[in-house]
């Protein structure tokens, strides 16, 4: 934050152009600045100053020459009064050491301010009263100032007759009347570098943007506009309400324009709260993004709540399900596409398990009930008797592929910007497209594997020992394969951004190396028989048209409620 703009008398002083006012106007200044904080006088020191206060006091240092060395030294504080958030205004009373005037200096928000002053300085140090048409143009200013997006503070000082050993009580008493208005500073508070763009990005994925602010309407509408949470020409009725304005809605006037509403300002924490509870209400899915204590109660309102940055308070951060120390707006966005990310990842493993599991079921199903006996615990294939037709290591080899290795392929990946392009709905887990995929590879690999567990012998003229190590290889190939489909489930094209997946090539690789192992040189172990290059490249082309499956399927038009890409 900095100071932009300051206006003195009848006009603004330009940056390093403060020669040309008075001394006696400059110490005023240099005093309300310096001396008052929102802090007690014994607590003052440059941590507790706020953002605003800081800018002020860097500039007065800067521009203005201030030395608080010397005001210390200069001035002592008799009473403070502390910033008042409803009445817009705080001020002291100080005693100048050297002579042992008594002076008060108010500053707060424009118009507060002004109510209570009857003249001004001008540059020269003249006092002239404040007309009708003064006071208009120090209003208008102000509200220039603020449709720029600036904070405006204004400064007021009056001289007071106080005797300070004669009438102690009286100095508890601040005067707020016939003050003469000093000046008014305009502070920036400019958006983060990347906030723009980042406001962009989740709007983009359908994630509707409400700002809510301590600032007045008028300063919030134009920064929510620098944002771009809110648009030029959208009105300022529907699009900005202040706190106490939606407080006061019926319980219906608030469903109805809750959604419309980008900007609250002037809120408090009881409004914010409000505002996620009506939002809740209306079906949608809140994060809200906190860092004080006030916050506390509507961050756990939320379905989400987030703190930022390190001066979130503690009460904030264990109120909040997430915490992002840098207090970046950008990082909301990675929080968001990664949290999309874990969910597709979960969505394709789940995919992936589904198809497994059902072929799996149905053709010990199938292989059981066809049995002349009831299957034994020994699990060795056998045509004759019907049993489950692969051995124990082959099982907990079957089991690592769709598992382990499985979740390492599939569930682990960097997420993709297409996440962040398509719209949010609430959706199941398994969506109606996945329903579709997981029917469809399911089906094809029970017909072929149940026609090589009945059939295999007689097609591909070969002993049972050997038909049940081609099933047992084209069971574990087609799930390799099938890994291909499970990373693009709407898109035609499986290999899209595959050579950029290192792990998920690499996975394969070491798969299909440790099936070669398995089915040539672990025969004794595996309960497996050598295959020759003929028998290879059968199973390979059997597990192989699950890619013109899936490619043949994804023309197939299913309504479906999901975002990108499943």
């Amino acid at each position: 934050m900095a100071v932009t703009k300051f206006w003195l008398g009848e006009g603004f002083i330009e940056q390093g152009a403060s020669s040309q006012v008075m001394p006696r106007v400059i110490e005023l200044l240099h005093q309300a600045v310096s001396l008052h904080t929102t802090q007690p006088p014994s607590k003052v020191s440059s941590f507790s100053w706020t953002p605003t206060e800081k800018a002020i006091i860097c500039w007065a240092i800067q521009e203005m020459g201030m030395n608080t060395q010397e005001l210390k030294e200069t001035c002592s504080i008799v009473h403070d009064k502390a910033f008042d958030s409803v009445k817009t205004r705080g001020g002291f009373l100080m005693k100048k050491n050297d002579d042992n005037t008594i002076h008060v200096h108010w500053k707060g928000a424009p118009e507060a301010i002004l109510a209570m002053c009857s003249q001004y300085y001008d540059t020269t140090g003249i006092v002239k009263a404040i007309d009708y048409d003064t006071r208009e143009k120090l209003n208008h200013i102000a509200q220039a100032m603020a449709i720029d997006g600036l904070q405006c503070i204004a400064f007021a000082h009056k001289k007071s007759c106080i005797d300070l050993y004669e009438n102690r009580i009286s100095c508890q008493m601040l005067e707020d009347d016939c003050l003469t208005f000093i000046g008014l500073v305009g502070v920036k508070d400019p958006c983060q570098p990347g906030v723009g763009k980042a406001v962009e990005d989740c709007q983009s994925a359908g994630v509707n943007i409400k700002m809510i602010t301590t600032e007045e309407a008028l300063i919030a509408r134009a920064i929510a506009t620098e944002c771009g949470t809110l648009k030029p020409e959208r009105s300022m009725d529907s699009e900005v309400v202040e706190g106490a304005e939606f407080q006061n809605y019926t319980e219906e006037e608030r469903m109805a324009k809750v959604d419309k509403i980008c900007v609250m300002a002037s809120a408090s924490s009881s409004d914010m709260l409000l505002l996620v509870q009506c939002l809740r209400k209306k079906g949608h899915i809140v994060a809200l993004i906190g860092t004080d204590t006030v916050d506390a109660a509507a961050l756990r309102e939320a379905d989400v709540g987030i703190s930022v940055g390190l001066q979130a308070t503690d009460v904030a951060k264990e109120s909040s399900d997430i915490a992002i120390l840098d207090g970046d707006f950008v990082s909301v966005v990675k929080v968001l596409k990664w949290g999309r990310a874990a969910f597709n990842h979960i969505q394709i493993f789940a995919w992936f398990q589904l198809t497994v599991s059902i072929t799996s079921l149905v053709i010990d199903f199938v292989t059981a009930v066809s049995a002349s006996e009831p299957p034994t615990i020994k699990i060795v294939a056998s045509i004759s008797s019907g049993e489950i037709p692969f051995a124990a290591l082959q099982v907990l080899w079957v089991k690592l592929i769709i598992g382990t290795l499985a979740a390492l392929a599939l569930a682990i990946g960097k997420p993709s910007k297409e996440l962040m392009k398509c719209q949010v709905d609430g959706k199941p887990l398994i969506t109606n497209i996945m329903w579709r995929n997981i029917l469809a590879q399911a089906i094809y690999h029970i017909a072929i594997l149940l026609t090589i567990q009945f059939k295999g012998r007689a097609i591909f003229s070969v002993d049972d020992k050997v038909k049940d190590t081609q099933m047992f290889n084209t069971f574990v190939l087609c799930q390799v394969f099938n890994k291909f489909n499970a990373r693009e489930l709407k898109k035609k094209n499986i290999f899209r951004r595959i050579h950029r997946n290192k792990l998920f090539i690499s996975i394969i690789g070491v798969i299909i190396i440790l099936q070669v192992v398995i089915v040539e040189f672990l025969k004794r172990f595996a309960g497996t028989k050598r295959l020759n290059w003929g028998q290879w490249g059968a199973s390979i082309g059997i597990a192989a048209m699950s890619w013109p499956v899936a490619w043949y399927v994804n023309w197939i038009t299913i309504p479906n409620k999901s975002f990108c890409p499943i």
